[in-house]
């Protein structure tokens, strides 16, 4: 892969090792993450999306089968948000507003899941409230 923002880019001569030619191709993955030679994130961004949908479809057909919601939870969390989270602090600067509406729609579907174990801070609020009142 050659990146080359010049005005005027000439194709790079061959480079040969070992007298076999390296061919040079559009993008690669590179520790989980798709780099594409104009540097930009589509690929990426939507490899994680359908990764995570189908994590998240699989997780649905669990909940079908009666389990426990803390280990839904541990499900989602070590299988659904380790992806969406997976160098996130390079490709969520760069996305498009529809790609993080589709990031943000994939952790929605999660959301039943973390309300119905872990309360948000307006519950935590609302029985600290309720403490005061009572007590």
């Amino acid at each position: 892969m050659v990146v080359d923002f010049r005005k005027n880019s000439a194709s790079p001569a061959p480079i040969t090792l070992c007298d076999s030619t390296i061919d040079t191709v559009e993008s690669f993955r590179f520790l989980g993450t798709i780099i594409s030679q104009d540097l930009k994130w589509e690929l990426n961004i939507s490899s994680l999306i359908k990764k995570a949908q189908q994590r998240m479809y699989f997780l649905q057909q669990l909940k079908k089968f009666n389990l426990p919601r803390t280990m839904m939870v541990h499900l989602y969390s070590s299988i659904i948000e380790s992806i969406l989270t997976s160098s996130i602090t390079i490709w969520y600067a760069a996305a498009t507003q529809r790609q993080t509406a589709m990031c943000h729609s994939v952790c929605r579907e999660g959301d039943w899941l973390q309300s119905a174990v872990a309360p948000g801070p307006v519950h935590l609020q609302d029985t600290e409230a309720c403490r005061k009142d009572c007590g």
